[in-house]
């Protein structure tokens, strides 16, 4: 895995300063991250293979701008993107971590309400981008439930299949859809919006990470959020205080979970198997 020595001059030039002090940071399973101190500034720095992971960087980018566009909920500010030595990064600011304010869940559940409020005509994206390691697919659809599975479930399951893992009620669950899922306009997704994927800053406020974003149902996040914890109650209480959910929602929610088990499935193995299976049964 590449590292900061490899793109350090290349990052020195973009930046029009040296870099003072540096040190690796935790988290992360296909980037090395670095926080990188400047006389200017202070910066976070992620590392991958440009051969590897083509155009990831560059569809970060975008979708922390297209996020920091709806001025609602904050994202790190990015600056640049490049190569060098093979490696691919992105460079972001710097945003020290802090302790949750009063009412942080309630903020939290407001600010991403008024996120989903961005919408447009159709369900997808300008361009494809990534959910951790595996391309997302963001071709433009009227109609949510051909969206879902052209663009999600089918490259998902079919992916898996390469892998060895068998589905036989894929089709079933495809023909159900379209019954499923309430019609709403999209919405702007973070589109990755489990608990690793937020910080904390140091007004105590809510900070998205990460983002895999496409104009999409918004029970995708809310889906996402649910799938492993880590959110309180009060932050959907006041979201729905804000944009209330369509009714039923909770008996959603796996429709919208088969998607990113079937991404854990992919890329962690035979653990997300059964619970894959549970869904499509469900719904055949």
């Amino acid at each position: 895995m590449f590292n900061l020595p490899d793109v350090r001059d290349t990052i020195e030039i973009l930046l029009e300063t040296e870099i003072k002090f540096s040190k690796q940071l935790h988290g992360g399973d296909i980037n090395n991250t670095f926080f990188i101190k400047t006389d200017s500034d202070d910066y976070v720095v992620k590392i991958n293979s440009a051969q590897n992971y083509p155009g990831m960087f560059e569809a970060e980018k975008i979708g922390l701008k297209t996020l920091e566009n709806t001025n609602t909920i904050r994202v790190p500010k990015s600056s640049f993107t490049g190569q060098g030595g093979g490696a691919s990064f992105l460079i972001m600011e710097y945003i020290p971590q802090g302790r949750k304010a009063p009412y942080f869940w309630e903020i939290f559940g407001h600010q991403l309400a008024q996120l989903h409020h961005n919408s447009r005509e159709t369900f997808g994206f300008s361009s494809d981008n990534y959910i951790g390691s595996l391309k997302q697919h963001n071709d433009r659809f009227i109609s949510i439930h051909e969206f879902y599975i052209t663009q999600r479930i089918d490259p998902q399951i079919r992916l898996a299949k390469t892998n060895g893992y068998e589905f036989k009620n894929s089709d079933s669950f495809y023909k159900e859809l379209e019954n499923l899922i309430p019609h709403e306009k999209p919405a702007l997704v973070h589109g990755d919006l489990w608990n690793g994927n937020f910080l904390i800053d140091l007004e105590g406020k809510p900070c998205l990470i990460d983002p895999a974003i496409c104009y999409m149902h918004r029970e995708t996040d809310i889906a996402m959020m649910h799938l492993f914890g880590g959110f309180e109650a009060h932050l959907f209480e006041s979201y729905q205080e804000i944009y209330p959910l369509e009714k039923g929602w909770q008996k959603r929610l796996d429709i919208w979970q088969l998607y990113y088990l079937l991404v854990h499935l992919n890329l962690f193995g035979s653990s997300y198997y059964s619970s894959v299976l549970h869904i499509l049964n469900k719904y055949a």
